[in-house]
C-alpha cells in the first residue's frame, strides 16, 4: 500500500532482511524514520513525501513488523535488537550519519541508536516517545522501580483479545478491541478521520504475534497484578528492568532534540490508558494497591526530567505540544508536524538558528 512516489527495497544484513521505504529522490542528507509498536513504516509516508529535496527519507520496518524479516526479539537486551537492526540496514545502505525520527516505541529505538553511535546522529526527533525509563512499572520523575521484577509492565499488559484479532487479520469494527477501533480510539484523537485509515490498519496487521514477538512472554509475580515481564517479545523490551535510555545525558556529541507530542495522547502520557497502574486506578484491573505505591507512571514528567538533564549537560532540546492531537501527530497534524520537523533538521544542519 505504497503512496505514489514512495519506493521499497529489501536490505540484507547479517542480522536479518530489513524492508526500507524511500522516495524517488535518492540524494540529500538522510532522515531515518522509525515506527512504533503495532505499526510499520507505512505510517511515515506522508512525512517522507513532504521532506524538502535536500533531504533523503528512509523509513525502516522493525523486525516482526511490515515487510522486514521475522526474528525473535531478545527482550533482555532492551531495545537493542531493534536499534541494531536499523543500524545494520543503514550500514547496508552506506549511510554514515543521519537525522533520526522515532515515534512511540520508535522514540526509544532512536535514543538507543544515539547511545550506540552518537557521532552518527545529526539530530533526534522524538514523536510521542516512550519514557526513557520504559513503559510501566516506575514511579516519579526519576523512574524508580515499583517492583524489583518490573511489575506492572511488559507483555502482561497486552489485551489478549486485541492480540487474537491482530493474529486473525481482523479489519472490522465488531469488537471494541479490534485493531481498527483501537486505531480510532487511541492512535489518534477520538473523532479524527483519515482517508488512509485502511492503510494504517493494514500496517497494524503486519505485526507478527507470539511469545517471541508481540506481545512476548511473562512470568508470575508476587507483586500486583501477578505478572512480571518475561525475557522475549516486544513489550518486554520496554520493561524498566531492561530499558534505560538515560545515558543520553552523557553522550558526546549531543545532537539537537525535538520532542513533539499531542495534548490528547492516551497512550503516552501521565495518565496513560495503556499503563496498568492507570487501569488499576480506574478499577479496570482489580486489586490496585493504591497511589502511594502504584501511581500511574508520569511518562511526560520522566521524559522532561531526562531532557532537562540533557540540556544541563550541554545539549539542546525543545518541546512542542500540538493541541487537539493524539498519539500520531505525523498523521493527525501533518502540516504542523512537517513544519516543526523541517525547522529542526535545518537548525541541526546550520541553515537557521535553533530554539533551546
Amino acid at each position: 500500500m505504497l503512496l505514489p512516489g514512495v519506493t521499497a527495497q529489501q536490505v540484507r544484513t547479517r542480522r536479518l532482511t530489513v524492508n526500507v521505504l524511500g522516495t524517488e529522490a535518492a540524494d540529500g542528507v538522510p532522515v531515518v524514520f522509525v515506527h512504533g509498536n503495532v505499526s510499520s513504516a507505512l505510517f511515515w509516508q506522508q512525512q517522507m513525501l513532504a521532506l524538502p529535496g535536500r533531504y533523503r527519507p528512509l523509513a525502516v520496518d522493525l523486525r516482526g513488523f511490515g515487510q522486514s524479516g521475522v526474528q525473535p526479539v531478545d527482550a533482555t537486551r532492551g531495545l537493542r535488537d531493534f536499534a541494531d537492526d536499523v543500524l545494520g540496514a543503514l550500514d547496508g545502505l552506506q549511510v554514515e550519519a543521519a537525522h533520526l525520527v522515532g515515534w512511540s516505541m520508535g522514540g526509544g529505538v532512536v535514543l538507543r541508536m544515539l547511545l550506540e553511535r552518537p557521532e552518527s546522529v545529526r539530530s533526534v526527533t522524538l514523536v510521542a516517545p516512550v519514557s526513557p525509563y520504559g513503559f510501566g512499572g516506575t514511579t516519579g520523575p526519576g523512574g524508580a522501580l515499583i517492583s524489583a521484577d518490573g511489575a506492572p509492565s511488559g507483555a502482561g499488559g497486552a489485551n489478549p483479545e486485541f492480540v487474537s484479532l491482530l493474529a486473525a487479520g481482523d479489519t472490522s469494527t465488531d469488537s471494541q478491541a479490534s485493531p481498527r477501533n483501537v486505531f480510532r480510539a487511541f492512535y489518534v484523537a477520538p473523532g479524527f478521520h483519515d482517508e488512509h485509515e485502511d492503510m494504517y490498519v493494514a500496517s497494524m496487521l503486519t505485526t507478527h504475534t507470539g511469545t517471541h514477538n508481540y506481545p512476548g512472554d511473562m512470568r508470575p509475580s508476587d507483586a500486583w497484578p501477578g505478572a512480571a515481564p518475561g525475557t522475549s517479545g516486544v513489550l518486554n523490551t520496554m520493561a524498566p528492568t531492561v530499558c534505560d535510555l538515560t545515558g543520553i545525558v552523557d553522550v558526546e556529541p549531543k545532537p539537537l532534540i525535538l520532542w513533539l507530542r499531542g495534548d490528547q495522547d492516551q497512550i503516552v502520557g501521565d495518565q496513560s490508558m495503556f499503563d496498568l497502574a492507570t487501569l488499576g486506578k480506574l478499577g479496570v484491573v482489580p486489586g490496585w494497591p493504591g497511589p502511594e505505591t502504584h501511581a500511574p507512571q508520569p511518562m511526560l514528567a520522566q521524559t522532561r526530567f531526562v531532557l532537562d538533564r540533557y540540556a544541563a549537560a550541554g545539549g539542546r532540546y525543545r518541546e512542542v505540544v500540538l493541541p487537539g492531537v493524539g498519539h500520531s501527530p505525523h498523521i493527525e497534524a501533518p502540516i504542523e508536524f512537517a513544519t516543526e520537523l523541517h525547522v529542526t533538521l535545518d537548525a541541526a544542519e546550520g541553515a537557521v538558528p535553533s530554539a533551546s
